[in-house]
């Protein structure tokens, strides 16, 4: 029998997913959206929509997993809604090109870059890439993606070695 105490509220839910994941909420909003102001725009509805979500948490997964799953559901549809304004090609991980490198190599542009990839693939690709660099380990991205465990490592082998490609200078040369 769950009693009056072992219920938290939805907005003490929230305060504290903020103050736990909130950092990783900014990252993985700079992991859909390149622009700042509308960078802004989309961490404010994941906001919204993790509050509003906490209605209905029922502890069936745990917190992390769930601000992770609504976070990338409103990404997804962002990039969804961005892509119908704005059109643009997303690709699959086995299409996808590294940006052109920079003669700066320091570490702003490094992350400009990777996150220019991880931008151009698919939102899952996208979505277990994002989840992978956030620290969740393979069992925890399965949980979040509904993908299976083996497929979520395949998936990070995979775009490991494409990330690793391009910041080992395969994309010089390329116009």
């Amino acid at each position: 029998m769950t009693t009056t105490s072992d219920v938290r509220e939805p907005d003490e839910l929230y305060e504290q997913a903020i103050a736990v994941y909130g950092g990783a909420l900014v990252r993985l909003a700079r992991g859909y959206e390149a622009d700042a102001d509308k960078r802004r725009d989309l961490l404010q509805e994941i906001h919204l929509a993790l509050w509003r979500s906490f209605a209905g948490f029922q502890s069936d997964c745990s917190l992390r997993t769930w601000v992770y799953r609504v976070a990338h559901n409103v990404g997804a549809t962002w990039t969804i809604r961005q892509r119908r304004s704005r059109p643009q090609v997303l690709l699959s991980l086995e299409d996808a090109q590294p940006p052109p490198i920079a003669s700066d190599a320091d570490r702003q542009v490094a992350l400009a870059r990777l996150m220019d990839l991880i931008r151009q693939l698919k939102p899952l690709d996208r979505q277990v890439i994002l989840a992978y660099l956030d620290g969740m380990d393979a069992a925890e991205i399965a949980e979040l993606t509904g993908l299976s465990g083996g497929n979520v490592a395949t998936k990070l082998h995979r775009i490991r070695i494409v990330l690793t490609r391009s910041f080992q200078g395969a994309g010089h040369g390329r116009a």
